[in-house]
């Protein structure tokens, strides 16, 4: 699962360009305007009193963005594609330092996108979020068999947007402002302790318990915010009674504002998982129901039958196969870049 942008900036452009995923949309988006504006105030800084100021600060850029997987499904398509977003247009502007501050003006969560591996994202204590970013706990290296599973519910746009949901949340639920004082703070403590000790288990139940508090809030908003449908409850009664067949936790689940599921699990137990999803939730096109990272057929032991299953057969789309990024990688190969060298989009099958 990626975002994939390519930039252009020049003297010759007349007005900043926006294409995402082969359809141009408007750069004047408050979020999109807030990323380049820092970026080119850097970038100003930058170049004052370099004998060669070319002025790149007051260059138009043309970005061109993709993602392979749902945009706006409660996936985190804005924190992926605002990680890339920045990271591509300020070495584009020769901006150099710390990028987590400014992927946050797109979109929150972008800051640990920007970095890779196990992050942290800090609250900061200036009121207008200045001094907040993100740093890398540990790198996706620390630990190689943690392995995710997507499971997509809906690629479809969700009605609510998480900007606009949180905004709701901060202004009408009491159960936010207990969760951000009482709860956050010691929680990212303990799952932070149980990453570095690879600690499954406690990660697993952990990250449970917090997905769980964050729609117990979205529910507490007013008018409530709901992402979660009867599918993803199916997944959630999934999740525990596998756990308990197992007699150990193995498997955790986690719902962003959308939807999907994200499953958390060991490289080893993949396949048997997998195999497990597709008795539960019948696939209506096999060969393009895993994407993703291969898995290998397996047959499940008769005695593991799981009492949600099976559901009606399509009521899961697909699953996506994946594992814990590194963060942006630059693409050297121009073959692979999204623009052409007069800064337009290269035509692509599937394209609008």
């Amino acid at each position: 699962m990626h975002a994939k942008t390519t930039v252009m900036i020049s003297p010759n452009f007349e007005k900043d360009r926006l294409w995402l995923n082969g359809k141009e949309e408007s750069c004047t988006s408050p979020r999109v305007q807030a990323c380049l504006k820092e970026i080119r105030r850097r970038a100003s800084q930058t170049q004052k009193g370099k004998k060669n100021n070319q002025g790149i600060d007051l260059w138009k850029v043309h970005i061109c963005s993709e993602n392979n997987f749902p945009t706006a499904a409660g996936l985190a398509s804005s924190a992926a594609g605002y990680a890339c977003l920045v990271t591509a247009v300020a070495k584009a502007y020769k901006v150099e330092g710390d990028y987590t501050t400014i992927a946050r003006l797109g979109s929150g969560s972008a800051c640990r996108s920007v970095l890779g591996g196990f992050v942290r994202w800090h609250k900061g204590d200036q009121g207008d979020g200045s001094d907040s970013f993100a740093s890398q706990i540990l790198p996706a290296s620390h630990w190689p068999t943690i392995r995710i599973l997507i499971l997509v519910v809906s690629d479809s746009r969700k009605k609510i947007s998480s900007s606009y949901g949180m905004q709701r949340s901060v202004e009408t639920s009491e159960l936010l402002k207990h969760r951000a004082t009482h709860i956050v703070p010691q929680r990212t403590e303990q799952i932070i302790k149980a990453i570095k000790n690879h600690d499954f288990e406690t990660f697993a139940e952990l990250t449970m318990k917090d997905s769980n508090q964050l729609h117990s809030v979205c529910l507490d908003t007013y008018p409530p915010a709901v992402y979660m449908n009867d599918v993803s409850h199916t997944i959630v009664e999934f999740v525990h009674s596998y756990n308990k067949i197992k007699g150990t936790t193995k498997l955790a689940y986690t719902f962003d504002a959308g939807p999907n599921a994200c499953l958390f699990l060991q490289e080893e137990d993949v396949a048997e998982v997998v195999a497990a999803v597709k008795q539960v939730f019948p696939p209506t096109d096999e060969n393009n129901y895993i994407r993703g990272i291969n898995v290998p057929e397996k047959t499940l032991d008769k005695d593991l039958v799981l009492p949600s299953g099976p559901q009606e057969a399509g009521s899961l789309r697909y699953i996506i196969h994946t594992k814990i990024g590194e963060g942006p990688s630059e693409i050297n190969n121009p073959e692979g870049h999204l623009l052409d060298q007069n800064g337009l989009p290269k035509p692509k099958t599937g394209w609008i």
